[in-house]
């Protein structure tokens, strides 16, 4: 089961980070963020591994070191099957689960699915046959104050501007959404995305909800993946009001399908 309550509250505290102060994790959050890795798997395909490590040699920069993590005790890495259908969505809903538990125990993240060096971070959680490392979080203590670069890599702090639902939800009119359906979207808004592109797409019908990708062309990070992170703020969002939701995920562009048990 989900720990709907903490996680759900952690959506308004998680912010992206990519410098730390340093600073050594307490070895008692570190056992808890490995039993969440041991315990939260969603699907057969996909793990999150615990790495103690600062991953210098793992994390890089969007030019040379500019932007690079940097000063984090540990990182996650979350593993996937490559040949599995709905891996990258399953990816995105594990390590936004994995962040979500982080952030409760106030830690900082931040997900890297393109800047880091893919075959460093395979010896690093010692993958199986037909797996791949598809994302990454450093883990850690974030600067007491911003470093004009991490400004810059955060857009200035604009991350928390979002589309507004208006933009990513059609069918069924807003004054008809039932208080579910508006839980979940309000939930799945906030959620973080790659360049923070929100690729997901709602359609409220009369008795479900249907998460689908915005339809554009991946560069670097797959829309799907990002979807999967909205599928389960969306989750954690509805739940929040004691419903039971049945979800079968979907071929594309479709994701997801939502309906109340």
């Amino acid at each position: 089961m989900l720990p709907v309550k903490r996680w759900h509250q952690a959506i308004e505290s998680r912010y992206s980070t990519r410098n730390y102060n340093g600073r050594p994790v307490e070895p008692e959050k570190l056992a808890l963020l490995q039993k969440m890795c041991e315990e939260f798997r969603p699907a057969d395909s996909v793990r999150a591994v615990l790495v103690e490590d600062s991953g210098s040699g793992v994390f890089k920069g969007a030019i040379g070191s500019y932007g690079k993590i940097k000063g984090n005790p540990a990182y996650l890495a979350f593993v996937g099957k490559v040949n599995e259908p709905d891996v990258q969505e399953m990816i995105g809903y594990l390590g936004e689960g994995l962040i979500l538990e982080a952030t409760a125990l106030g830690l900082n993240t931040c997900w890297v699915g393109g800047m880091f060096k893919q075959e460093a971070a395979a010896k690093a959680v010692n993958l199986a046959a037909g797996e791949q490392v598809y994302a990454l979080t450093p883990v850690g203590y974030g600067l007491e104050n911003d470093t004009f670069e991490e400004k810059v890599m955060r857009g200035f702090k604009t991350e928390r501007k979002r589309k507004p639902l208006g933009r990513l939800v059609s069918g069924m009119p807003e004054s008809h959404w039932p208080d579910w359906v508006r839980a979940g979207l309000e939930a799945a808004r906030p959620a973080p995305s790659a360049i923070n592109r929100q690729p997901w797409r709602f359609e409220v019908q009369e008795r479900q909800v249907v998460l689908s990708t915005d339809g554009k062309t991946d560069r670097f990070v797959a829309r799907r993946l990002d979807c999967g992170i909205a599928m389960l703020h969306f989750e954690l969002g509805a739940l929040s009001l004691d419903v039971s939701l049945n979800r079968v995920l979907l071929p594309p562009p479709q994701v997801a399908r939502f309906t109340l048990k």
